[in-house]
């Protein structure tokens, strides 16, 4: 559990863990470098519960402090929640179950719901089955659970992999998408996991860097494993990184986020990607972000054309 002056929500996430139906689990909390009171309160919370490990190191990021906790932790099998959110009772228990007997060659993931946005963004949601003949495919396309999501082997992850510290988003979904494509991956198809929401401005944050960083993961993946685009052929490739950018960007775009759409809209034509009707909407991004607005209130009238997947 990595905490970056979470102390306001800690008591919450870690109330989850301790009210989980197995009991035999051990939860390392690392202090990323806080300026307010977590490390008091992870101090507190570890004199009351013995099965709560926590450690402290310099600021360097949500990777980094995973990677310390993998470092520390001494279980078998090993799942990653955020200060701030939590998990069913029953995760440990229903996520462990799914993995008896393949601990090292299985990667068990489940449903889940966001809390805090209202009753459209709320609904909760189960991935679907990719595990198949087409599961490398599907997982280039995006890993469609959270980071608190899934659990895996100690071992499973120690061989293949810690998180991508030059990843500052989206280093969930690169190391998915490495272990993904090597392990089983086992759904359950229960919501397990809760992603928390505390202010309205969350969900927005650093959007497009989002976009960037899974970009970035996608080319890192397919730079390590040259067979894939071999085996999927260079247009499905690109519809599923460049076109994913591009579907993203007019996401943002119809939302009248244009801060987040234009960057993207830019970086899609530099790849030299796109319909003729698609560099019609990414064109104006070259434009002054004023005139840019203008045009996109004169157009807002029109339905959102079908963005590429």
């Amino acid at each position: 559990m990595p905490c970056y002056n979470g102390a306001r929500h800690l008591a919450q996430g870690v109330a989850s863990v301790q009210a989980q139906t197995r009991t035999d689990w051990q939860l390392v909390i690392v202090d990323d470098g806080s300026s307010d009171d977590s490390w008091a309160v992870m101090q507190s919370l570890a004199e009351a519960e013995p099965r709560i490990v926590p450690v402290r190191q310099d600021n360097a990021g949500a990777a980094a402090a995973r990677n310390h906790g993998l470092k520390v932790a001494s279980g078998r099998l090993i799942a990653f929640l955020d200060a701030d959110d939590t998990w069913h009772t029953d995760f440990l228990a229903l996520m462990s179950n799914a993995l008896a007997g393949r601990e090292d060659t299985a990667l068990a993931y489940c449903g889940w719901q966001n809390v805090g946005l209202g009753r459209e963004g709320s609904k909760p949601f189960v991935p679907p089955e990719y595990e198949g003949p087409g599961k490398t495919e599907a997982l280039l396309g995006g890993c469609r659970w959270p980071i608190h999501g899934a659990m895996l082997g100690a071992a499973a992850i120690r061989l293949h992999g810690d998180f991508d510290t030059a990843l500052s988003s989206c280093m969930d979904y690169d190391l998915w998408l490495r272990l993904g494509c090597r392990l089983t991956l086992v759904r359950v198809p229960e919501v397990l996991a809760f992603y928390h929401f505390h202010d309205g401005e969350q969900i927005t944050k650093n959007r497009s860097r989002i976009a960037f960083n899974h970009l970035r993961a996608q080319r890192k993946f397919l730079a390590a494993n040259p067979g894939v685009e071999e085996q999927l052929g260079t247009e499905k490739v690109r519809a599923l990184t460049d076109g994913e950018l591009l579907h993203r960007a007019y996401t943002s775009y119809w939302k009248g986020d244009l801060a987040t759409a234009r960057p993207l809209f830019r970086a899609v034509m530099a790849s030299r990607y796109g319909s003729a009707k698609d560099w019609l909407y990414m064109l104006p991004a070259l434009l002054p972000l004023p005139l840019h607005r203008l045009l996109l209130r004169m157009l807002r009238t029109r339905s959102a054309p079908d963005s590429p997947r």
